[in-house]
Parts: structure tokens; C-alpha cells; sequence
């Protein structure tokens, strides 16, 4: 049944089986932010007015819903889970949604399993380009048991992904991989603790996080994808210190596009705020 998005993790649940993994995967971490989990599904009536049938799509979306919410109760029993249908574009819909929501989780486009980059209007990209809350975007099959991976530049956008990390490791009583990639031909000019030191602040709330920092020289991108191989998530900010840029930077776009676990685009909160809130 329709309820507000208020403070939930949202989910867009189109009609493949991969979008079941993709609900495993949004119901795990509504469980570890102790949050409700809103299914969202949209309808396509132009479609449906050229079926067989009008009802017969849409009896096929509520079941859908129905089995998607079966499977979100497997993995977090007695977690609250409401489901939508709205009319219309499935990425404007989640827009709309984002502006209550905790988070939105979307599936990749099938990035996965492409060599090279998605198109710009993918849906996965679209939507982690223009939410206006963190968005977890999915891979088809079950990630590694390993640390939450982290990328930090010391942008005021980092230190809030930071932050946000930490309470993400928390909720799933796992550990923190924090890493700054500097450039190879970077001068450091006293900066060789930024990491360890926006690393003590923040764990200075979070004492039952185990973290593990690190500052390798290299691209950005390319370290934190081989970072990435052997994550359970990664988290990037949406921009780093790069304010001629689009909507995505270039390394949240290079870990969208290749890394191999799940990515959460994390944009949306306050760069002062720093409580992972």
C-alpha cells in the first residue's frame, strides 16, 4: 500500500529477476540504518492500453511487489515494508522519492556486465546523478564479505562521506577501509595525516568501528575499482573538489561504471555536517 517515503530506503522494482537481488540487497541495508524499506514500482499505462488486457500488467506489477516484499521480509524479519505503483518514468519517480528518502537503491543498467562505459541516460546514472539523497546502486550478484570501502580526498563532500561510511559500518558491525589516492606527482605540503587525522574525528563517535587507513599514490579511480574487488560496498561522494564538473565526478563515475561491488553514490547531506546523519 502507498506510504511516505519518509526516512526510508527506497527501492525501484522493475519487472526482471535481477531486481530481487536488488531488493536483497536495499533490505539489507534499511536493516542496518534501522530503517522501513518502500517498495517502488512504476507503471507503464501506455503499454498496458496495448496488452491484451489493462489488468492483467497491472495484476503483474502487484505481484511482483507482492514477491518482492516476501523476499525483503526473508532478509529482515519484522522490518516495516510498504509498496507503491505510481504512473510514469521510473527515474523521475525515484527523483521525487529522494527528497524524503534515506536512500535510494536502483539496479546498474546491466554496467556490470559491459566492458566499457554506460550511456549517459542510464538509469542507474541518471538517478545517482540528480537524487537528492545517498543512492545504492546495485550489482546482479551477491557481493564479498569484506570491509566498506571509502574513498577520501579531504573535500568538505568526502568528510561527509566519511562520516557516512562510518555509520554504514556500524549498522552492518563491519569494518572501514578508508583510502586517499594522491596524484603521482602530488606534494604533499604537510598533508600526510589529513586522512589519519578526518579519520580520528569521526571515530571518535563511532569506537566500536574497526578502521583501516590508507594513502597510495596513483588515479583515483583505477585504485579505489582495485580496491573495490574485494568489498562488500563502496562509497564515494558524488564530487570531490572538482566544482566544474557535472553532477558525478570523475571518480564517482569510473567506480559506477567499473567497480564490481555495489557503489553508494553518497550526495544530499549537509558538507558541515559530519554526524554521518
Amino acid at each position: 500500500m502507498p506510504a511516505p517515503t519518509h526516512g526510508a530506503v527506497v527501492v525501484g522494482v522493475g519487472s526482471s529477476a535481477e531486481d530481487l537481488q536488488l531488493v536483497r540487497t536495499a533490505a539489507g541495508e534499511a536493516a542496518a540504518h534501522d530503517r522501513p524499506l518502500h517498495l517502488l514500482h512504476a507503471f507503464n499505462w501506455a503499454a498496458a492500453l496495448e496488452s491484451f488486457s489493462v489488468s492483467g500488467p497491472r495484476d503483474a506489477a502487484e505481484e511482483l511487489l507482492e514477491q518482492a516484499g516476501r523476499v525483503a521480509t526473508e532478509v529482515a524479519p519484522g522490518m516495516p515494508v510498504t509498496d507503491e505503483i505510481v504512473e510514469g518514468d521510473p527515474v523521475e519517480a525515484l527523483i521525487r522519492a529522494s527528497d524524503s528518502a534515506f536512500l535510494l537503491a536502483v539496479g546498474d543498467s546491466g554496467m556490470s556486465g559491459r566492458p566499457g562505459c554506460a550511456p549517459a541516460d542510464a538509469p542507474s546514472v541518471q538517478v545517482a546523478a540528480r537524487a537528492g539523497c545517498p543512492v545504492l546502486v546495485a550489482r546482479i550478484g551477491p557481493p564479498p564479505q569484506g570491509p566498506l570501502l571509502v574513498g577520501f580526498d579531504g573535500s568538505a563532500s568526502s568528510r561527509a562521506t566519511l562520516a557516512y561510511a562510518f555509520d554504514c559500518a556500524e549498522g552492518r558491525a563491519t569494518r572501514l577501509l578508508a583510502i586517499r589516492v594522491t596524484e603521482p606527482n602530488h606534494h604533499t605540503d604537510g598533508d600526510e595525516g589529513l586522512l589519519d587525522e578526518a579519520v580520528a574525528r569521526c571515530g571518535a563517535r563511532y569506537p566500536r568501528v574497526a578502521v583501516e587507513c590508507h594513502t597510495i599514490s596513483g588515479d583515483p579511480g583505477a585504485v579505489l575499482v582495485e580496491q573495490s574487488r574485494s568489498a562488500q560496498v563502496a562509497l564515494v561522494g558524488a564530487r570531490g573538489d572538482e566544482p566544474l564538473r557535472g553532477m558525478l565526478g570523475a571518480v564517482s563515475q569510473t567506480l559506477l561504471y567499473h567497480s564490481p561491488a555495489p557503489v553508494i553514490v553518497v550526495r544530499g547531506l549537509d558538507p558541515d555536517d559530519e554526524d554521518g546523519s
